[in-house]
């Protein structure tokens, strides 16, 4: 009835527009007007109204039919049926997911971009003979998408897709999955977490964002002893305690798949130029089963922190590497932070044992001629830059790194956009030094050591530019296997988002 009398007063109100008309109608006639044109008006209201009930309904009542809905709206029914194999439809099941009616997900990331000389032709070229090794180059070194979602209030999601050298189509860039998992928290102490996830052997496989480090290059032990980053597939626990007033526990222990320690035809992948770096689990063969002995590897790390602004941890890692015998790999690593306003102290130390490396295992095809080594022959020559060395079990290595954060006064008055709240300088100094053949006494072809420079200025915390010199006694020229003494200057940018 309302309706009615509303639409009744607007025809009335414009019967003046039209003078000549109303000047030659009846007072019935007029009446008569109005209520045809209410009663057309009423008629296209209710066919209006009962299209959107019609359209709500079938949304609301399957997933799958109806109009496609807008990513990024908040969920149009407080009932809605859920997605099921019983839904009903076709080519618009696809767009028949919680997440499009309901988005959870959140998508960001990170990226980095460097330039390089060396004073030495190291820089790998792929060409071999013809040219081995060039001294300068640009490298969009990683592209890296993190998805993360908050399916419920107990239950997360996170994941990071890493593609290295991303420019290659064929050659050596790297596109895997970094870590995928789901956490459902029971409680602070106690969470549960499976999927793909960060071993948590030391503190730089946890935290290796290139925006994160104030150098561009990871640490050595880092790369080569604790092989960041290290990712596995399994499951387990973590959680934090409060033991007396200011002190906090963090604690993280998983159950993995193991490494593959040797090739398919039995030779270590565990080696005095790579260290155990091509023994993760995603540097394994696909046809694998991706376990190569029913195996499993455990790992764990403990952190302490007396107050803010200390960390104290220790971490292991154990598992199985052969195939065909028991071989395990064991690392076992140390990490600290020391933070004194504008002062980080940061480091790690790590200790490898790969037990019977050097030695044949059951099974292989090493040999010449087509004969193979009796298992538990030395491998002499094999893994090892000494040809009359052998391929190593025990090794080593630290980094040491000093931070000091600054911003100078005058700067900050030149141009406070840019150099104002939240943006900062930071010089930076670290001694890396590794041994990755301690058994080869008397010999340095495991060793590697560096000394870097750096100053990077960030705009914004999330942002960084790097600039750094490495001067390096002992280093490794990949093209040729060979120990060199060699320096190289290295700028970079890198940036979430």
């Amino acid at each position: 009835m309302k309706i009615r009398s509303i639409l009744g007063a607007l025809v009335i109100m414009s019967l003046p527009a039209m003078p000549v008309l109303a000047e030659n109608l009846t007072p019935e006639d007029i009446k008569k007007l109005v209520d045809e044109a209410v009663e057309k008006r009423l008629q296209e209201h209710e066919r209006r109204e009962g299209t959107t009930e019609r359209r709500e309904g079938s949304a609301a009542a399957e997933p799958g039919i109806g109009s496609l809905p807008d990513v990024g709206k908040e969920r149009r029914a407080d009932q809605q049926q859920p997605l099921s194999f019983g839904t009903s439809g076709s080519g618009r099941l696809v767009y028949a997911k919680p997440f499009v009616s309901f988005p959870k997900a959140i998508v960001g990331g990170y990226f980095d971009l460097q330039y390089r000389t060396h004073r030495k032709p190291v820089l790998e070229t792929g060409y071999g003979d013809l040219s081995p090794g060039t001294t300068n180059g640009f490298d969009q070194q990683r592209f890296v998408p993190f998805i993360y979602a908050d399916i419920t209030e107990h239950v997360k999601f996170a994941s990071e897709l890493e593609i290295e050298h991303g420019i290659r189509a064929i050659s050596d860039n790297e596109i895997s999955l970094e870590f995928a998992h789901i956490d459902y928290l029971i409680d602070e102490k106690v969470n549960l977490r499976g999927g793909i996830v960060l071993i948590p052997l030391g503190k730089f496989n946890l935290l290796h964002d290139s925006p994160l480090n104030d150098l561009t290059d990871r640490p050595i032990v880092s790369r080569l002893i604790i092989p960041s980053t290290m990712a596995e597939t399994g499951a387990g626990l973590y959680g934090t305690f409060y033991p007396g007033r200011t002190g906090k526990l963090d604690y993280e222990v998983y159950v993995t798949t193991g490494p593959c320690g040797y090739r398919d035809t039995g030779a270590p992948r565990v080696t005095e130029t790579d260290g155990t770096k091509n023994s993760r689990q995603r540097k394994c063969l696909s046809d694998d089963g991706l376990d190569i002995n029913n195996g499993k590897a455990v790992s764990g790390r403990l952190a302490y922190s007396p107050m803010l602004g200390v960390e104290v941890a220790g971490s292991g890692y154990f598992g199985n590497q052969s195939p065909s015998s028991y071989n395990p790999l064991s690392i076992f690593a140390v990490d600290w932070t020391l933070q004194k306003g504008p002062f980080e102290l940061i480091g790690e130390a790590a200790w490898a044992h790969a037990r019977n490396n050097s030695r044949a295992i059951p099974g292989n095809t090493l040999g010449t001629g087509g004969s193979q080594i009796t298992p538990g022959s030395l491998l002499t020559g094999i893994g090892t830059l000494n040809p009359l060395g052998l391929p190593p079990e025990r090794m080593q290595g630290f980094y040491i790194q000093g931070n000091y954060h600054f911003m100078p006064s005058f700067l900050t008055k030149l141009s406070p956009k840019r150099f104002g709240e939240g943006s900062t300088f930071t010089a930076v100094i670290r001694y890396d030094r590794v041994n990755l053949n301690l058994g080869n006494k008397g010999e340095n072809g495991g060793e590697l050591e560096q000394i870097s420079f750096g100053l990077n200025y960030r705009p914004v915390e999330d942002a960084v530019i790097k600039m750094s010199y490495q001067y390096m006694p002992k280093s490794l020229n990949p093209n040729n296997d060979q120990r060199i003494h060699d320096s190289a200057f290295v700028v970079s940018v890198a940036s979430y988002f």
